[in-house]
């Protein structure tokens, strides 16, 4: 399988014909490595409600009949909109012929484009037996160290930009807590309050953890 870099904390985890679609947001996203109508989703999951994360969600699923997995409240108000939802609360387990996606604590806000407020999340999916875990837009808090107990995490999406959610100094002790193999960061550049330096976020991590950074343009894809 690979792991494709969408821009912003947009990614798809893809093997042949299966693809796991990421916080889609594409059209408004400066950093997009493609348009909303060229993205391919077998599943779409959300982290949150909010609207660089929500994004196209809507008009993909409709063109490819992918079911969305979002957090309970956050899937009622998509299940209103016409789409397939699945919509397990903090701490279930939703199960597809490709693996299973878990819905995990973050620290943040989520409102939605309607005004609507829900719980945002982390999300790890276990994706043709690779444990990938995107971080959604957290800040650090010593619970991310549970996240990977019942699952040894291959690649964490973890947000670094700062402003929004954590930093990427406050990134690298996340990333020690949460003990991935590697870690690639996200949520960083798109826009100027955001901008980061990636580079040092990588140094500062292997030289802290025993984790390995991968720094992706948007359109590259890492290996696991």
């Amino acid at each position: 399988m690979e792991v494709r870099f969408l821009g912003h904390a947009c990614f798809e985890l893809i093997d042949g014909d299966t693809t796991v679609l990421i916080d889609p947001f594409l059209t408004g996203n400066p950093k997009a490595a493609i348009a909303a109508e060229d993205a391919a989703a077998t599943t779409i999951v959300l982290t949150h409600g909010h609207a660089d994360h929500v994004g196209d969600v809507s008009a993909i699923a409709k063109r490819t009949g992918a079911p969305v997995v979002a957090i309970t409240e956050l899937a009622g108000e998509l299940g209103e909109e016409g789409l397939d939802v699945r919509d397990p609360n903090m701490g279930g387990t939703v199960k597809f012929d490709w693996g299973w996606v878990k819905i995990v604590p973050a620290w943040h806000t989520s409102t939605t484009p309607k005004g609507t407020y829900n719980t945002p999340a982390g999300v790890l999916i276990n994706f043709q037996d690779t444990v990938v875990y995107h971080l959604g837009d957290t800040c650090v808090f010593s619970d991310l160290q549970l996240v990977g107990k019942r699952a040894p995490i291959d690649v964490a999406l973890m947000c670094i930009g700062g402003h929004y959610t954590m930093d990427r100094v406050d990134a690298v002790d996340a990333a020690e807590l949460v003990g991935a193999k590697t870690v690639i960061p996200c949520h960083y550049n798109t826009f100027p309050p955001i901008e980061t330096d990636a580079q040092a976020f990588k140094s500062d991590v292997e030289s802290a953890t025993r984790s390995n950074v991968a720094i992706l343009e948007p359109g590259e894809s890492h290996t696991p």
